[in-house]
């Protein structure tokens, strides 16, 4: 019944942008939380950043100053906005909704090449 779509991954070089979405179905975004997390080839996925139901952000100490998470309630979307890229921010990003149940989408590549 739920489903998180991320989209807006892609190849990117060092230093530029990208805008990640996460568009939930079946489940309303405005009472819930919502988190981007990414994972590595042969590392744990890690938590990247977070929003809550009333709009306050944190941020892993490794994207703090480049990464803006934001959320759209009306559209049920999340937004992961991502400057200032670096090689180490490659990874598969992962959409997570925390609800009764820990939501996940199937996560958006981004590469960011050197």
């Amino acid at each position: 019944q739920v489903q998180l779509v991320e989209s807006g991954g892609g190849l990117v070089q060092a230093g530029g942008s990208l805008r990640l979405s996460c568009a939930a179905s079946g489940i309303t975004f405005s009472s819930n939380a919502i988190g981007w997390f990414r994972q590595a080839p042969g590392k744990q996925r890690e938590w990247v950043a977070s929003i809550t139901t009333s709009s306050t952000t944190n941020y892993a100490d490794s994207v703090k100053g480049r990464f803006t998470i934001s959320r759209d309630n009306a559209k049920n979307t999340a937004y992961l906005r991502m400057d200032s890229l670096k090689p180490e921010d490659t990874a598969v990003y992962y959409c997570k909704v925390s609800s009764h149940f820990d939501y996940w989408g199937q996560g958006t590549q981004v590469t960011v090449s050197s």
